[in-house]
């Protein structure tokens, strides 16, 4: 028979509603399927696991920012800049779930693995919608220098009461700058040369 292609969604929004009413760690499969209103059997068929639950939902974040576009003209950092922020808007009605689910999960080593590496793949999918290559030697310090911007500005990102995200985005403006000044880590470049002292440039013309 075929599989209704709303019960994902609607197991998801199961999940992530219970998360931030009792938290993550207790919730159960059972827990969920009542809520969604979906059939144990059914739901395990497709969500073995919470932490596929998760990734399902990670998967449509992705999907989400990858549908957007840049603008080749702006500079890395800008649509970098972009690139993030349409990550953090489809996550913002979801950050009381998101914060009791990153509390909960701190001393779950499978769930951390797993998530790692789904979180290294949607930081790499991340450069690449803004037009940069996480490819290569080059890609790997982009990788880095991003998932270090994410996670400080994910801090500010879970406490933001504001409309419209005004801290999340002054946040990861400090943090993009940041990484641009600390060797332009995120755009594979080093830093620009340091002018010589007055008195070594007048030696060397001597």
């Amino acid at each position: 028979m075929a599989k209704k292609p709303h019960v994902a969604d609607t197991v998801i929004s199961a999940a992530f509603d219970l998360a931030a009413e009792r938290g993550w760690r207790s919730l159960s499969l059972a827990d969920i399927a009542e809520r969604a209103g979906v059939p144990l059997a059914e739901l395990v068929e497709r969500f073995p696991t919470k932490a596929r639950v998760l990734a399902a939902y990670v998967d449509g974040i992705d999907s989400r920012m990858l549908a957007g576009s840049y603008d080749p003209r702006e500079t890395a950092r800008d649509r970098l800049f972009d690139v993030v922020m349409r990550r953090f808007e489809a996550m913002a009605p979801d950050r009381r779930a998101l914060g009791a689910i990153l509390r909960d999960s701190g001393d779950d080593p499978v769930l951390l693995l797993c998530g790692l590496r789904r979180f290294l793949r949607s930081m790499a999918l991340t450069l690449e919608a803004a037009g940069l290559s996480s490819s290569g030697l080059g890609g790997l310090v982009r990788l880095k220098g991003l998932v270090a911007v994410y996670l400080s500005t994910l801090r500010t990102f879970l406490d933001d009461d504001t409309a419209d995200l005004t801290r999340t985005m002054a946040a990861l403006d400090k943090a993009l700058l940041r990484a641009e000044g600390l060797a332009s880590l995120l755009w594979g470049r080093g830093p620009a040369p340091r002018p010589h002292p007055p008195e070594q440039s007048a030696e060397r013309g001597a």
